[in-house]
């Protein structure tokens, strides 16, 4: 993965955290890659915003609508456009939330989650699903009006008509993609979240490298600031103020992406993953796994192998449930 991302936002994360997050992923090699071959492919833009954060994040991007952008010039249409952002938020759910604006054009964002917080929206649309006509234009006119916006401006007008046209069923799979990637950044975020800073302190890589070293035993604060050589009190200030993570959440994550690395075996137990990467005792593990990775570990193994998988690794099922 681009260690160019660096996760700023740990499991109590707050608005700022998450811009500065969405900020990091919209500059990353693995969003512009994707986001190049997405606008190329469906001709739609795609933008990525912080959950939280209602402003136009598609507007001066590729592909956006000519229309939405003479749209977004106005204050009071632009408001209009943020309150759609807003309730699509609202709406929340795991998949793709789609709503009109008031000029009849849908919009959609797809949530991306570290665990079980949604941090961003992958953000689309701004197409019709139904060819526009007279009739409708004039609906959207009427609107646009109480706005203050001139709906007869020939410019406004021919951009209206000029709007892409999908199918319901087109659009659905364009979203389906979305949904895809989206998964994908949220299965990625805790490898993200470990890697290292672009500068740390020499405490820090020293701290790293004992933990690696030592994953699979019992690791105590006092041993890894030790190994740093400074005290615990300092050392927990200096580590969290590198990685943005506590020493605690750190090796929790290091275990759980150590555990998830073991159960690409189909054939090793989940409670034998947990217990070489460290874990001391399965309740611990299984509430660890559920808050970092989102769902129970009986229910990652089975998305890696299928139910089989699961009865080979695990044949009392129950064992490592949540």
């Amino acid at each position: 993965m681009q260690s160019e991302i660096i996760f700023l936002a740990g499991s109590n994360a707050n608005p700022q955290a998450h811009h500065n997050l969405a900020e990091h992923l919209q500059k990353s090699e693995i969003f512009r890659d994707y986001q190049k071959a997405f606008q190329t492919t469906t001709g739609l833009p795609l933008a990525i915003r912080a959950a939280g954060s209602f402003q136009a994040p598609m507007h001066g991007s590729r592909n956006a609508n000519p229309f939405c952008a003479l749209m977004a010039g106005r204050n009071k249409s632009c408001s209009s456009c943020l309150q759609l952002q807003e309730r699509m938020e609202s709406a929340g759910g795991d998949g793709a939330t789609t709503l009109e604006c008031i000029a009849g054009l849908s919009d959609s964002s797809i949530p991306v989650k570290v665990g079980e917080r949604v941090i961003a929206y992958l953000q689309t649309g701004q197409i019709l699903l139904h060819k526009p006509s007279a009739g409708r234009f004039q609906k959207v006119a009427k609107q646009l009006a109480e706005l203050g916006m001139d709906a007869e401006a020939a410019q406004l007008k021919e951009t209206y008509f000029k709007t892409r046209v999908m199918t319901r069923h087109q659009y659905d799979s364009v979203l389906r993609l979305l949904s895809i990637f989206a998964q994908h950044l949220s299965a990625v975020s805790n490898q993200l979240m470990v890697q290292e800073a672009a500068a740390e302190a020499p405490a820090v890589v020293k701290a790293r490298a004992f933990i690696a070293e030592h994953q699979g035993e019992e690791i105590s604060l006092a041993s890894v600031a030790q190994a740093a050589n400074m005290s615990a009190f300092y050392f927990c200030k200096i580590f969290k103020k590198s990685t943005g993570l506590t020493f605690t959440e750190y090796l929790a994550r290091v275990r759980v992406e150590i555990v998830k690395q073991l159960l690409l075996n189909p054939h090793k137990r989940v409670s034998e993953a947990a217990y070489e990467a460290g874990f001391q005792s399965l309740s611990q593990f299984n509430r660890v796994f559920r808050r970092i990775a989102g769902e129970a570990p009986s229910t990652y193994r089975e998305k890696l192998h299928g139910s089989s998988g699961v009865a080979q690794g695990n044949p009392s099922g129950a064992t490592c449930a949540a």
